[in-house]
């Protein structure tokens, strides 16, 4: 079917500034149809996916809200704990995609059907008000009478209710955009008029307040209202819902991202980035390239990810990627992709395309489980750990969610145009029809198995074809042939060569793309290195080398728990992860390609655990192929003279961390948005910030978490404060007892300092797995900053 353009004339006619026309297009996903690859593999498998899902168990928390008849409950895990409904808008996003991907009838009809059923829920309101939030008709309405609380990840107490209704615009948008739905327009439309008149009760300083919480990108889909409705007032609506907290310091092209939740960021600048576009507003559209630059250039690993525990940590220190098993967050990597294609049809940079690749082989692809589907939400780059996918009945994170999504896209970016070129972006098996030109074309490669891929007209014109030659091809290397006569080429590596000629069917044009095995050092200059072949980032099943993990038995699958999305399995002790032991150089002579094995390679590492260490050949496969094990990408590397110091350092490092976690039943970490919305975070007069690099959580009222303890072993809490917040009066309670009363002082040693209390035994013992711990400020004082809240087992 073919896409619905959203022209910019109707935005000329009613009154207001178009930006200029972009450089690029990219086609409508209904003129790119994948053949057998990979790619062609996991749309499939997303297909099957979209289609076992129960789309009434989606539709129930609308239903609910909206007082109709529920005959089906909703689904569990985050669709009944407060995000409900978030899975709807993108079910409904993706099925849109796939109707435009594939052309397939039945999910048409399973589009239409769930359009039409949230149509009922939207006009028993009649308000234009549709959402799935809990008790979410009161909330706005407390809003617009001025009751209005904010935190990082709530608004008057419901878990970030922007970001979730986000999702249904979004929904609404696609299912106009490429499966052309008109019901789906209206409904949008009368969407976008509910939210207008509820933003008329609240001046800027409120309107910012509110958007402190996570809110998705509100900001860009007004934006999309405005050009396809022709109206201002929608632009005017996306530039009130625009964080000038974030905004601003991007226009003075000030990095001011460490410590921010990078998912809740990323939208946002892909708002000003559409915001600049419509209005012409150069400035907006330049914040949006400097913050994809800073994030690329300085925050991203090899896979094309970025962030760990969901947020951007130190740019000058990613000890914490290796550290930690919670590493870049899928649904970020999908955003950055987003914003990639923004900026490539205004700058059609090789740059861009170039990160693309990257990430789409190495995050989105390697996140998809081959068999069953399921979705992958943390990607840990610690060596020797694992990810843990969903299943499609239980698990309902927003990784699901934006999972379903991009492996029904994947056609979207591999090729471009303006009004006389066609740009090559990406070396993927597939159909073009460029109805425009009444140009055909066919793109067939082994890529990335094989270094190579070639283009046949079958239906010519005049135009100039530009093919990208990556960055990852070395200068000179890259040769191209048209219908079998070599071409000299002057382009170079990062940039598109262009062949312009009067194309006619059956004219073939051959390109070989040249891999090399190479090294790349994890951005802070530290010795953790990855190992790529051209743009593949590869990886090694090192379970076997594991040592006392050898013979485990994971659980690759998550279960239904708030938490599930986390490979909480046992962590390798960083001492027993494979070394490169070798100068750069001299290890990468020692890679070997395996015959027969197309991408696949072996090197030699050196093992060290129970005292023995020991020489270990590795193979090394795309990552995006392995899948059920425990991996390792980025590899330490040291000298010969210098391994044994650095098993013991690492070892010494880590002793007391690996101690400290397996005493913890568990945690939270107080200011950080998914760890405090999986334990049930309440409070009033709340705040949250960071200090010395820390999140922290104070209140002049109270707050609570509800921390898990199934086994009732809580011995004590260990509580994380600072010398700086001396002289704070607060109490501490358990399930409503009173556990202490605390008064924060400066005989400290550090600046952010441990104390441990002990939970009474007769309080875990009549807890039945739940424990509550409340902070309630003394008068004229504040409980808090606390830094950090762990359960401990008893000694």
């Amino acid at each position: 079917m073919q896409c619905l353009a959203l022209t910019t004339l109707s935005m000329l006619i009613s009154g207001f500034a178009s930006g200029e026309a972009s450089a690029a297009q990219l086609f409508p996903l209904a003129d790119v149809r994948l053949t057998a690859s990979p790619f062609l593999k996991a749309q499939t498998n997303n297909l099957h996916y979209l289609m076992a899902l129960d789309p009434d168990k989606l539709l129930a928390p609308f239903r609910r809200e909206a007082g109709l008849p529920v005959p089906v409950a909703s689904y569990g895990n985050w669709e009944s704990s407060g995000l409900d409904g978030h899975m709807g808008g993108h079910y409904l996003s993706a099925l849109a995609l796939m109707v435009a991907s594939t052309g397939d009838t039945q999910v048409l009809d399973r589009l239409n059907y769930f359009v039409a059923e949230l149509k009922k829920c939207q006009q028993v309101q009649h308000t234009g008000y549709l959402g799935g939030i809990p008790g979410g008709v009161a909330a706005w309405q407390a809003i617009a009478d001025g009751k209005l609380k904010a935190d990082n990840f709530s608004v008057n107490g419901k878990w970030v209710p922007w970001y979730n209704l986000h999702k249904t615009y979004a929904g609404l948008r696609d299912a106009y955009r490429y499966a052309g739905n008109r019901d789906a327009r209206e409904m949008l439309i009368a969407m976008a008029d509910w939210a207008g008149e509820l933003a008329t009760h609240l001046n800027q300083e409120q309107m910012q307040t509110m958007l402190r919480s996570e809110h998705g990108g509100m900001n860009e889909v007004f934006a999309d209202v405005a050009e396809m409705t022709g109206d201002k007032k929608y632009l005017d609506l996306a530039i009130r819902f625009s964080h000038q907290a974030i905004l601003q310091p991007l226009l003075r092209k000030e990095d001011k991202l460490n410590g921010l939740h990078a998912n809740t960021q990323i939208p946002k600048v892909i708002g000003f980035k559409r915001i600049g576009d419509l209005s012409g507003q150069q400035d907006w559209q330049q914040a949006a390239a400097f913050f994809w630059q800073v994030v690329h250039d300085h925050r991203t690993v090899a896979i094309g990810g970025n962030s760990v525990k969901e947020h951007f940590h130190d740019d000058k220190n990613f000890s914490s990627m290796i550290n930690e098993v919670e590493g870049p967050e899928t649904c970020n990597t999908y955003n950055m992709l987003k914003l990639t294609e923004l900026l490539f049809l205004s700058d059609p940079k090789a740059s861009y395309s170039d990160y693309y690749e990257r990430a789409l082989y190495n995050h989105i692809l390697s996140s998809q489980h081959p068999d069953t589907g399921g979705l992958v939400y943390f990607t840990p780059m610690r060596p020797n750990h694992y990810r843990v996918y969903s299943q499609v009945d239980q698990a309902m994170w927003c990784c699901v969610g934006s999972g379903i999504e991009s492996h029904a896209k994947y056609g979207e970016f591999i090729y471009a145009h303006d009004a006389d070129s066609l740009y090559v972006n990406l070396f993927i098996p597939s159909t073009l029809n460029w109805r425009e030109k009444k140009v055909e074309l066919t793109q067939s490669t082994d890529f990335p198995d094989q270094g190579r891929t070639r283009i046949v007209i079958n239906k010519g014109q005049d135009f100039t074809l530009k093919i990208r030659y990556p960055a990852w091809v070395a200068a000179g290397k890259l040769e191209l042939r048209v219908n079998h006569v070599p071409v000299r080429l002057t382009a170079t590596p990062g940039s598109y060569i262009e062949i312009k000629r009067t194309w006619k069917k059956g004219d073939q044009v051959d390109i070989s793309l040249p891999m090399t095995t190479t090294l790349e050092g994890m951005p802070d200059a530290s010795n953790y290195y990855a190992i790529l072949h051209g743009p593949i980032v590869l990886a090694a099943r090192t379970s076997l080398f594991a040592n006392q993990f050898a013979n485990e038995s994971l659980n690759f699958f998550a279960d239904d728990s708030r938490m599930g999305h986390i490979a909480k399995g046992p962590v390798c002790p960083l001492e027993a992860a494979p070394v490169l032991v070798d100068d750069v150089d001299s290890f990468m002579r020692k890679i070997r390609p395996v015959k027969g094995k197309p991408l696949q390679f072996t090197a030699p590492v050196m093992m060290s655990g129970q005292g023995v260490q020991s020489e270990q050949i590795v193979t090394l496969l795309p990552f995006f192929r392995l899948h059920e094990a425990r991996y390792t990408i980025y590899w330490p590397q040291t000298s010969p003279e210098n391994l044994a110091s650095r098993w013991s350092e690492a070892a010494a490092a880590e002793a007391g961390r690996l101690a400290l976690d397996a005493q913890t039943i568990d945690q939270v970490a107080p200011g950080e948005q998914q760890p405090e919305s999986d334990h049930f975070f309440k409070g009033e007069g709340a705040d949250a910030g960071i200090h010395l690099g820390r999140h922290w959580r104070h209140t002049s009222g109270w707050f609570s978490y509800e921390l898990n303890d199934k086994e009732g072993k809580a011995g004590s809490l260990r509580l994380s404060f600072t010398r700086t917040d001396a002289g704070r009066r607060f109490d501490i309670y358990i399930n409503d007892h009173l556990l202490k009363t605390l008064v924060l002082t400066a005989d400290h040693a550090e600046d952010i300092y441990d104390l441990d209390i002990p939970v009474p035994a007769d309080v875990v013992a009549s807890a039945g797995g739940k424990l509550t711990v409340r902070f309630v400020a003394q008068p004229g004082s504040m409980a808090g900053g606390l830094y950090g809240l762990r359960l401990l087992r008893k000694p």
